[in-house]
């Protein structure tokens, strides 16, 4: 199996929610456990809390997350960003749009100093998206 970098996110016990939530913006097979199927839960109302959750979409984007176990400090906002890029114009506007939904748009979506397309969006759930629409080759 080759290396590939995979983004983990840290969630404040909602990581369930949320990887619903992306599933339907990209797509693919969400698969997840509980700190109860790892037998892994310190506190029995942490049972049904998601230990591990990985979504992998058809078109190769992939990332983990975590509820936050309690006693661990959660930092909001500081799970890190993610960035989308490609040329496909249509789909990637989708995605913006999906995440923008209940969240803020931080840089709308607009060609930028270098001559791609360029946007920041923070989702709903505090996480920071940059997308990236390579400019078409003359």
């Amino acid at each position: 199996m080759k290396s590939r970098l995979d983004p983990y996110f840290s969630f404040k016990e909602n990581t369930r929610e949320a990887m619903t939530f992306y599933t339907s913006v990209f797509g693919g097979t969400l698969e997840m456990s509980t700190f109860k199927d790892y037998n892994a839960s310190e506190d029995p109302s942490f049972d049904d809390k998601i230990m591990h959750a990985m979504l992998e979409a058809d078109n190769g984007i992939s990332f983990m997350a975590a509820d936050t176990p309690k006693g661990m400090e959660y930092l909001a906002g500081a799970n890190g960003r993610m960035a989308l890029s490609g040329d496909d114009e249509v789909e990637l506007v989708g995605y913006f749009d999906k995440l923008a939904a209940g969240g803020s748009v931080l840089a709308p979506l607009e060609k930028s100093p270098w001559g791609d397309q360029f946007g920041m969006v923070t989702d709903r759930y505090g996480i920071t998206w940059m997308v990236n629409i390579a400019a078409k080759k003359a």
